[in-house]
């Protein structure tokens, strides 16, 4: 059982900040299989197609590993700092195993599986152990939280960017060792706080009773036009920077410096979400980043033609987006469902939300070997476009939306 603080102690000031330092470290698990993947392709001889694999494995992974810790209620079961500090253990554990493991596609995608299957026990846990600590602007405390776990994806990039000279191996070692400094840190410093929020099982037999709510509809439709988006964008930023570089003759630019500094962009986009969602709202501030983002599909075709200076600026436009609608689209779920089946509509939607976009991460893995790059994203403008038709009702009944009532 979860041990929270008694109602009379007040937040230490240090407790969001060490959760949110924690979530940057542990999810650097996410891409560190991406940022090492032309080196691994030399090394272990893997295909073309190993680029999409490596990321839609941890997609899939994190999707099954929702799901079992949902169906087993593991974070009500036991101690939520606990399981996040086990979870950083065997996740770092599993992203280690491509040091140590002979190589080849099937090590490839069975060590990215395991990653995010436990990076299940370390991102929804982490907002958990949060929400215990806050009793009211949950919205932008996820803000920051989900900003860190951005920042805490692209940093792969940035220890390949940064160590030229560095072995793929070491970077792996540095995203898992800073993974288990993660889960220790949470482990020591970080007790449950007393604001626990009640316990909302999973329950299967509820999902047609869930998606009954039409405002639960449009934020979960809302939140998989924004999935279909964003982790493609992601992973093929690298590719897009490499290939602008190669067209305008640009040997200079470091392609794995951009990609961190375009994800990590997103960072912006959700703690400055965060602080705006107090004046316009969660669903404002998700609809017009998902169109900015949206825009950016096609935008992108004019800006590859474009100076260097207004390419780049185009693309941290982009970069902080991308992300930004991210929590508010999970706020709008948890506030636009009875509160009896918050759990299961989290579970459910981020299940189908991250199963979406593993579909689309290999999509374009797959026709990247015949789409000119500054093409492909045109294959994502379905996602957003749907997604903000879905969730134009949000918009209707004001700035604010209030939960569902069963």
């Amino acid at each position: 059982m979860n041990h929270a603080v008694p109602e009379s102690f007040h937040r230490p000031a240090w407790i969001l900040p060490v959760i949110v330092m924690t979530q940057f470290a542990c999810t650097s698990l996410w891409f560190a299989g991406n940022a090492v993947i032309g080196a691994l392709q030399v090394s272990w001889h893997l295909p073309d197609s190993a680029q999409g694999l490596t990321l839609a494995s941890v997609q899939l992974g994190f999707v099954a590993g929702t799901l079992v810790f949902a169906v087993l209620a593991i974070a009500d079961r036991f101690r939520a700092t606990s399981v996040f500090f086990c979870c950083a253990l065997l996740g770092a554990a599993s992203n280690l195993a491509l040091v140590f493991v002979p190589g080849d596609v099937w090590t490839l995608v069975a060590s990215r599986a395991a990653t995010g299957f436990f990076l299940a026990g370390i991102y929804p846990v982490g907002m958990k152990i949060a929400a215990s600590w806050c009793d009211q602007g949950l919205g932008r405390a996820l803000g920051y939280l989900v900003g860190a776990l951005v920042v805490g994806s692209a940093l792969p990039h940035l220890l390949t960017g940064l160590g030229t000279t560095l072995p793929w191996q070491a970077v792996i070692g540095m995203c898992s060792a800073a993974t288990v400094a993660g889960g220790l840190a949470v482990f020591v410093w970080v007790p449950m706080g007393p604001h626990l929020p009640q316990r909302s099982p999973f329950n299967i037999h509820a999902i047609p009773e869930i998606f009954s709510f039409p405002k639960l509809r449009a934020a979960a439709f809302g939140y998989f036009g924004h999935m279909w988006e964003l982790y493609a964008v992601w992973a093929f930023f690298p590719l897009l920077v490499h290939g602008y570089a190669v067209r305008h003759g640009l040997d200079h630019v470091n392609a794995s410096l951009w990609a961190f500094a375009l994800i990590a962009a997103g960072a912006v986009g959700c703690a400055g979400g965060g602080e705006l969602v107090r004046r316009f709202g969660s669903a404002r501030v998700a609809l017009i980043q998902l169109a900015t983002s949206g825009c950016a599909c096609v935008l992108v075709v004019l800006a590859f033609a474009a100076p260097a200076w207004l390419f780049f600026t185009f693309l941290l436009v982009w970069g902080i987006a991308v992300a930004g609608d991210s929590p508010q689209f999970s706020t709008l779920v948890g506030m636009n469902v009875p509160s009896q089946y918050v759990g299961t509509a989290f579970t459910i939607v981020n299940g189908i939300g991250f199963a979406i976009s593993a579909v689309s991460i290999q999509l374009l893995a797959v026709l990247s070997a015949t789409i000119p790059v500054e093409y492909l994203f045109l294959l994502l403008i379905p996602g957003p476009a749907l997604g903000l038709y879905a969730a134009r009702r949000l918009l209707r009944d004001g700035r604010f939306s209030y939960r569902a009532t069963a």
